[in-house]
């Protein structure tokens, strides 16, 4: 039966919406509004109609914000080129009270540049009726025109009371982060009767194999392609691959599956434009409910709303135990537990799931003296614990500047060179949760059961901030899976930020290149110190051989400036600018490589030093026994097959992977333990309170 509802008009924005109901329901008008955190609003963001065009294409991109009290909790994924997007997403909302409206609003995305308003609503919770589904339309207005027609947006909601249970103070809400990390993620509730909260169900690894027949977008009939994965609140970004329209880009990255029945995950194609928008190439989705598990999946996909396929290799498995729980759930401190995980661990379990590597427990205790972040002079400071992709989250302590969490989060290892970062965030009701400090732990460095207190750092991790953070850390893991995992690829953060232009950093990567060249250099003169004759040949090879490199430079050089004569000033200072961040980046990599070399040697991480002392020593055995000419036959059969026997391999090299777990000494300073005031140690402050 439908019902039209009163209108209620906020800020000139009036609402307008149809709803169906039961009359038989019982209305929340007799419910009283004063009791705090007493309801749960659970939202489907089904549609949107008709919406304005906001682009030159006449459409728009289309995402959509739901706040309360002032503060966003949800936003949605963004549908690009459609005025009748379909999002399908669900949120749930704790609700204080019911004074407070649902504001929702409707905006285009601009990449780069600031999203444009496409109209905005108000829902009013009084007129909902409780425990009753309700499907709701929403006008669409413009406080500053209110007679254009800006279409509308479709919900369906449910408001349920939850007198009589006593909650945690985080709310299932997404938080606004800022967006230059493009990071949002997702803050869940721990109910005294789920103490163990499984915050995802499974793992959806994906490898992006390649692209076949893209949309040409650039004059020279060929495109920078890039493609981007969402599934959720998850993103991942693959590398631009230059001038080609068949580009293989052979990455793999993993997505957590937090629901039961899979899921949709958004893949959109888009070619990279230096100093404009990115081109628009083509999207597509897969259904991860129509795939099944344990298995390896290949999939081509056909871009719509242009032209091309798109490969892949999706495998859906299940996950072992991550979870958040209060600190007198302890998973190591249950006898039972701890020996099933230590069997799980155990040496005779080398081959069985070589990914899983060990067991991380985190205990986030408390922390002291944090910077005040609001004009108050206080903070609502909340904790972000990451290890690589996973990432958990605290509930927030409001107003407290030595806030107690006493929660326990469990990781799964699947990198036992991997860093945990401890991240401590105030929460803001309108703007992006501001930073307090940072911790970064290398779970090699790692002393079990120990209780310590961590000063943190800034973001950049090169120097303290105020507070510490007290956290107990356990890791279980096997030797030799570690060992073995070490060898292949790295796992690669994807929602990092991008690299900037520094001309602090440009600096520091040069002084840090020059530092590993001088080396080679001083060694180059002690090898002619001991080999001191002239040789005539090689001086004259060396002298053709940079002969040519000049030539093509030269040829280079004529092309670009035939080129550049038909950009525009806009596009030559992107270009320039392109240019410099790729210089600071080849300074970086190659300085970091030589640093990596010199820390293997010196013992910086001692695991990586014995594995590669026990690797000499297994090669100098086997060459004892076997002459060298085989090995080389065996290692130069299997590189020429690998693509025969595994035509989607992810190619790698063994040794530049072992490298890569070798800290930098850039890194070596960002994961240097600050002292902590003697103050500040737990063992004094428990005496501090028996005093």
């Amino acid at each position: 039966m439908l019902d039209s509802c009163k209108l209620r008009s906020a800020c000139n924005l009036p609402l307008i919406y149809n709803k169906k109901i039961n009359t038989s329901g019982t209305s929340n008008a007799d419910v009283p509004l004063a009791d705090p955190g007493m309801y749960q609003l659970d939202i489907t963001l089904r549609r949107g109609q008709s919406l304005a065009a906001r682009d030159r294409g006449g459409t728009s991109d289309p995402y959509v914000k739901f706040k309360i009290g002032g503060k966003e909790v949800f936003r949605s994924k963004i549908i690009y080129k459609n005025l009748n997007p379909v999002w399908e997403e669900k949120a749930s909302i704790l609700v204080d009270h019911l004074r407070e409206p649902l504001y929702v609003k409707v905006f285009d995305y601009d990449f780069g540049l600031q999203d444009d308003f496409m109209g905005s609503a108000f829902l009013d919770l009084t007129q909902l009726e409780l425990n009753r589904p309700t499907d709701v339309t929403l006008t669409l207005k413009d406080p500053h025109y209110p007679d254009h027609d800006l279409g509308a947006i479709l919900l369906s909601v449910i408001l349920t009371p939850k007198e009589g249970e006593h909650r945690d103070v985080t709310m299932l809400m997404r938080k606004s982060w800022k967006r230059s990390s493009k990071f949002q993620t997702q803050s869940l509730r721990l109910s005294d009767a789920h103490r163990k909260s499984h915050l995802w169900r499974g793992i959806v690894s994906i490898t992006l194999i390649e692209g076949r027949d893209l949309k040409a977008m650039d004059s020279n009939g060929l495109s920078d392609p890039y493609v981007k994965f969402r599934l959720g609140h998850q993103k991942y970004k693959s590398k631009i691959m230059p001038k080609t329209l068949n580009p293989q880009w052979r990455e793999q990255f993993d997505f957590h599956l937090y629901e039961e029945r899979g899921g949709i995950i958004d893949i959109t194609a888009w070619d990279k434009d230096a100093g404009k928008r990115d081109d628009f190439i083509g999207r597509c989705q897969v259904d991860l409910s129509a795939l099944s598990r344990e298995q390896t999946h290949k999939l081509e996909l056909q871009l719509e709303e242009g032209e091309g396929h798109l490969v892949l290799l999706v495998t859906l498995t299940a996950s072992a135990t991550v979870s958040i729980s209060d600190l007198s759930v302890n998973s190591l401190e249950e006898q039972k537990e701890r020996e099933e995980i230590l069997k799980r661990y155990s040496p005779l379990r080398i081959f069985h799931n070589l990914k899983d590597v060990g067991f991380l427990q985190v205990k986030v205790i408390r922390a002291e003296g944090l910077m005040a972040a609001d004009v108050t002079g206080k903070s609502d400071p909340f904790c972000v614990v990451e290890l690589n992709n996973d990432r958990l989250l605290t509930h927030t302590v409001y107003k407290n500047l030595n806030p107690e969490w006493n929660k326990v989060f469990t990781f799964n290892i699947k990198d036992i060179h991997s860093v945990l970062e401890v991240t401590v965030y105030d929460e803001d009701r309108d703007r992006s949760a501001d930073f307090l400090g940072k911790v970064a732990i290398p779970l090699l460095s790692i002393q079990n059961g120990e209780q310590k207190a961590y000063v943190l750092k800034n973001k950049q991790l090169t120097g303290p901030t105020k507070g510490v953070i007290y956290l107990e850390i356990d890791v279980i893991f096997n030797a030799v899976k570690a060992s073995l995992r070490t060898l292949i690829p790295k796992e690669q953060k994807y929602i990092e930020e991008e690299n900037r232009l520094s001309k602090q950093l440009l600096l520091r990567n040069f002084i840090r290149t020059k530092r590993c060249v001088m080396v080679l250099v001083n060694a180059a003169y002690y090898v002619n110190s001991c080999f001191d004759w002239d040789s005539p040949p090689r001086s004259l090879a060396a002298f053709v051989v940079v002969e040519d490199m000049l030539e093509d430079e030269e040829e280079e050089d004529d092309k670009d400036d035939k080129d550049s004569e038909k950009k525009g000033f806009i596009n030559k200072i992107y270009a320039i600018q392109e240019v410099c961040i790729s210089v600071q980046n080849i300074l970086d990599e190659v300085a970091s490589f030589g640093e990596r070399i010199k820390n293997t040697f010196n013992w910086t991480v001692p695991f990586l030093s014995w594995l590669a002392i026990v690797a000499l020593c297994v090669f100098t055995v086997i060459l004892y026994f076997i002459p060298l000419r085989y090995i080389v036959l065996v290692w130069g059969i299997n590189k020429f097959t690998k693509k025969l026997r595994c035509p989607y391999a992810i190619d790698n090299n063994e040794l530049l992977d072992f490298l890569s777990r070798v800290p930098s000494d850039v890194q070596v300073v960002q994961y240097q333990e600050l002292k902590p005031d003697p103050s500040h140690s737990p063992c004094k402050r428990k005496k501090n309170n028996l005093g």
